[in-house]
């Protein structure tokens, strides 16, 4: 399925670029999603009229995630959790957990923007999360785990 992106997508292309993917992908996330159009005349004209506003758009999505991603620069976030022998956790530390806890500091952060490289942390030590917020902007927050006493 060949489409147009509205946007720049991750490891998809720029936007403006006309790709092929997968049809589930282009039909169940990409259309629905507002992220891209069918790939036909009509549509490249629309595109190609509409450029400078989309362009517009992108711009202001971009400041604003560098925005957040300034406040994220340097963040640390102390997590307590029960812990047996050896400061195995019981349970684990995922996403969820940590996008709550930088919510709380007060800084908005989806669940889905945030990228555990190792997995989810089931043992005390520190670590780094990955927090995407736009293609183009990725910010590392460290995560010290520690036992509750």
């Amino acid at each position: 399925m060949d489409v147009i992106l509205l946007e720049s997508i991750r490891n998809l292309g720029e936007l403006g670029e006309q790709v092929s993917v997968k049809a589930g992908f282009g039909r169940n996330y990409l259309l629905p999603q507002g992220k891209a159009v069918p790939a036909n005349a009509e549509n490249v004209a629309k595109v190609e009229a509409r450029r400078a506003e989309l362009e517009k758009i992108a711009k202001e999505a971009l400041a604003a995630a560098q925005q957040r991603a300034e406040k994220l620069t340097d963040l640390t976030i102390s997590m307590v959790a029960r812990a047996g022998d050896e400061g195995k956790l019981y349970g684990s530390i995922g996403v969820k957990e940590i996008a709550d806890e930088i919510t709380a500091k007060s800084i908005e952060v989806a669940k889905s923007e945030i990228t555990l490289p190792e997995g989810p942390i089931r043992v005390t030590g520190e670590y780094d999360a990955v927090v995407h917020l736009h293609t183009d902007v990725e910010v590392t927050v460290k995560v010290v785990v520690t036992e509750e006493e």
